[in-house]
């Protein structure tokens, strides 16, 4: 961490400043550290990673605070079970996966993914965009791969924040990056100040913790009047993908990360054979009752969307396909919205110029802009 970056930090609590003590450093970098507050409430900077504390994310200080002469601090594990279990999850994803959209080819289906969901045309249009924020935040970092572009294309101060070790992912893929800043912490209690961002992005992450709209609002109001806001979340399937999703899910959240992923086995292998039959099929009539359309369906994305998440993609090798199933199955929380639903938490944000973009069939993609 950037000595200079505790200055952008503040108590999540209060919102209150951070005073920095460095106990080790490398030149203008915090190697370890503790950000402390008015109130006598510290948090820690190991390894160049400032962490968070919170009821939702438990963090064992012993060792820190042995090695730098510190008691260790009453009442810090954590009590929410689900977010526990969520953090497990994705913890476990981005120690195994830490290349993820850092490859050509994945970059490449990655930024025209944002483009879709930004309702854009093409990639340059999508590095214009970031060309003139000057603080981003982006919640659920992963690898950090789109931290890094976003950094890339503009001249931004980039923080991320994740509850899980994806957050250390992040941080090792930032090492060339001095405009980019791993935090771990939850997202209910960013270590910010309201309104002090230009843009803040949350794709694919605010359905996975105890309360989608309870995130989507905790974020908002970390955006400065006049900035932009993007948040991705899961769309609500037709009955019978609906019915699948939380029968698997409800045998899947149960198991370890390793089972998990032995499980997600044959549902990545049904997904690579449907995909190989390259097929299509046509309904003059739509299927109402299960919310399928008329019209010509790839037979692999017919039960994808419909039936059963059974991803496959060539662009990604057989365990990053298993990978984006266990992501689906695994995690305690996982909400599915309408856009109806959405809509009315705009509303109450008292939010008017936004735009809903049809990336996809099981997503609802929302940016907007907060009032001035």
């Amino acid at each position: 961490m950037l000595k200079s970056t505790a200055a952008l930090l503040a108590q999540p609590e209060t919102g209150e400043p951070l005073s920095l003590d460095v106990f080790t450093s490398e030149g203008d970098h915090v190697i370890d550290g503790r950000l402390a507050a008015p109130d006598g409430t510290w948090y820690p900077i190991i390894n160049g990673l400032p962490k968070f504390p919170s009821d939702a994310l438990k963090i064992d200080l012993t060792d820190f605070c042995a090695k730098h002469g510190l008691d260790v601090p009453v009442g810090s594990e954590g009590d929410d079970l689900g977010q526990a279990q969520t953090n497990v999850t994705f913890s476990d994803k981005w120690r195994r996966f830490r290349n993820y959209g850092l490859e050509p080819t994945h970059q490449v289906l990655l930024q025209n993914w944002f483009v879709k969901k930004f309702g854009l045309n093409s990639v340059e249009e999508l590095k214009a965009f970031y060309r003139d924020f000057g603080k981003i935040l982006e919640a659920g970092p992963g690898s950090g791969f789109n931290a890094r572009f976003m950094a890339q294309n503009s001249q931004a101060q980039v923080f991320t924040v994740d509850i899980s070790e994806a957050a250390e992912t992040a941080k090792e893929n930032f090492v060339d990056y001095d405009r980019c800043q791993s935090v771990q912490a939850d997202l209910f209690k960013t270590p910010f100040p309201d309104e002090s961002f230009d843009f803040v992005i949350a794709d694919g992450v605010l359905h996975h913790t105890p309360s989608t709209f309870g995130a989507v609002k905790a974020l908002y109001r970390k955006v400065k009047p006049g900035g932009m806001y993007f948040f991705y979340v899961y769309k609500k399937m037709g009955a019978a993908r609906y019915f699948v999703d939380q029968h698997i899910r409800e045998k899947f959240k149960k198991m370890t990360p390793e089972e998990c992923y032995a499980a997600c086995e044959g549902i990545t292998e049904m997904g690579r054979e449907l995909q190989k039959v390259n097929a299509t099929v046509t309904l003059e009539k739509p299927v109402n009752v299960l919310g399928i359309p008329a019209g010509t369906h790839d037979v692999q994305r017919l039960f994808y969307y419909n039936f059963i998440k059974c991803y496959w993609n060539d662009a990604f090798d057989y365990e990053t396909n298993n990978m984006i199933n266990y992501d689906w199955y695994h995690p305690h929380h996982a909400w599915q919205h309408t856009e109806p639903e959405v809509r009315g938490w705009l509303k109450e944000m008292d939010v008017t110029d936004f735009a809903i973009h049809d990336a996809n069939p099981n997503g609802i993609s929302v940016l907007l802009k907060k009032p001035a």
